[in-house]
């Protein structure tokens, strides 16, 4: 068995698609455009890194593909006690268990202490696009650190993490080391198996995953409970303790199998969660939390489109509508260019004074935390954002307390698809977005734009509708 570091990475965010990767059962789906973009960007922070900083380091001359004969022209290079290696091969058969440890980290720097080579040793450095030292950051690291010690017979102080601003960060190999090797053994057990691991959907970690429908087929088939709103994988192991793994099991069972474990409160929301996707018809979560929507001649509904990369957001989408005809009017106030956005910025405060009343409806606590950065980035007088952040109205947070809906996610996509609207262009996301936003400026084709703009014009429509089927729902004569 040979064990990458990819592989590896790929059983600390999900052992079963580590065990799909190694296995491969089937064909893979397509790789999600923005996934490919974040590799892009990932590949380009490295090669900005490697540039600035360590233009002397030493390049390995033999294929990417070809992993034994770039290891051993890493192996000749510390031997050499070349000061920096780029993109080194580290490699370790372990005969015993009859695994290969396979890692490429971005460098190996060169410092003094005693090692096989001679009175001098290595130790690893990666290269990473998050601004903080994730915990799957560190892992790696010290995956690294574990096969150079194997390889110079010398276990090094410390691995180094680089990361967006080039801020570094030292792993605490004392500290790591003992971790990476529960997590080196849980995944060989995992991989050693050919059973598929058991599925669960995460709803923030498989949407760009390879193997997500798959996955998801497989989870709706039998009625699986991670897609139950409200079910980590801390609470679903407790329900397995009990014998309960499906939809109906949790509808059925009794209130006092389950509240020691979790609570009256929490018991009660998921076994309505159950029920309400069971059912296939929305609950009130109290009669007493009803929301305070505002109602008003003119209202808007705002969503913004932004490029993280850039730290721009270049789309701010206002729909305005007149409660007493119906009429609606979508202001796409696009910025073409990331030197536009001061722009956009001031028409949007030109149309929110023209209804200074209005009420501002989104989905998300995006919406008015974006309005305080765009305000303090372009000197708004402080009372004008007060007002605006006044008027904004949170539906999302209105919708998680006062009501349950049968879907499996509380996303404005999934919350409006189950009120029947549909957008224009089916499956695409904020994430697709930010790919075309990108394919705009390095082509000029318009085309890009006007696929944003139409997809945030119906985000816009889409909490529209949410809010009046909310306002409805919660004052309807029969409401539970």
């Amino acid at each position: 068995m040979i064990l990458t570091d990819g592989l590896f990475l790929d059983h600390r965010r999900c052992p079963r698609r580590a065990h799909l990767n190694f296995y491969e059962p089937l064909e893979r789906e397509a790789e999600r455009g923005f996934l490919t973009k974040l590799r892009q960007e990932s590949a380009a922070q490295v090669r900005t890194v490697l540039e600035n900083f360590y233009p002397h380091s030493r390049e390995l001359q033999s294929s990417q593909k070809d992993f034994l004969t770039r290891t051993n022209e890493t192996v000749h290079l510390m031997q050499e006690g070349v000061e920096c290696i780029a993109n080194p091969n580290l490699l370790f058969e372990d005969s015993t268990n009859g695994v290969t440890f396979l890692g490429t980290p971005h460098l190996l720097i060169k410092v003094s202490g005693e090692s096989i080579w001679g009175d001098w040793s290595y130790i690893p450095i990666n290269i990473q696009l998050g601004r903080r030292p994730k915990p799957e950051y560190k892992l790696i690291a010290s995956y690294y650190a574990y096969l150079l010690a194997k390889i110079q017979q010398k276990s090094p102080d410390y691995a180094q993490i680089i990361l967006r601003k080039n801020n570094c960060y030292r792993v605490n190999l004392v500290e790591w080391l003992p971790r990476l090797e529960r997590a080196l053994s849980d995944c060989l057990a995992v991989l050693s198996k050919p059973q598929e691991p058991e599925v669960f959907i995460s709803r923030q970690h498989c949407n760009l995953c390879h193997w997500y429908s798959h996955c998801y087929a497989i989870a709706q088939d039998q009625q699986h409970l991670s897609l139950v709103p409200g079910i980590t994988p801390s609470r679903y192991k407790s329900l397995q303790s009990l014998g309960l793994s499906t939809l109906d099991s949790l509808v059925e069972a009794s209130p006092s199998l389950l509240e020691p474990i979790f609570g009256r409160q929490v018991v009660s929301l998921l076994k309505l969660q159950a029920q309400s996707l069971q059912e296939k018809r929305a609950f009130i979560k109290s009669k007493h939390l009803h929301p305070q929507l505002p109602s008003s001649l003119w209202e808007f509904y705002f969503d913004i489109e932004a490029e993280p990369e850039l730290d721009l957001e270049y789309l701010l989408g206002v729909l305005l509508v007149n409660t007493k005809t119906k009429e609606l009017k979508y202001y796409s106030l696009l910025a073409e260019s990331p030197q536009q956005e001061h722009l956009i910025w001031r028409q949007f405060l030109e149309i929110m004074e023209q209804f200074p009343t209005a009420p501002i409806f989104h989905y998300s606590e995006y919406e008015p935390e974006t309005l305080k950065k765009l305000a303090y980035r372009y000197s708004t007088p402080t009372p004008l954002l007060d007002s605006l952040l006044k008027r904004c109205v949170d539906l999302h947070q209105q919708v998680m307390c006062t009501v349950i809906m049968p879907v499996e996610s509380y996303s404005l996509k999934a919350l409006a698809n189950w009120l029947g609207f549909v957008w224009r262009d089916p499956g695409i996301s904020g994430d697709q977005c930010v790919c075309w936003y990108d394919d705009w400026l390095k082509t000029g084709e318009r085309s890009w734009l006007d696929s944003i703009v139409r997809y945030n014009e119906d985000d816009c429509i889409a909490t529209y509708q949410l809010r009046n089927w909310l306002l409805d729902f919660l004052t309807a004569p029969n409401a539970n």
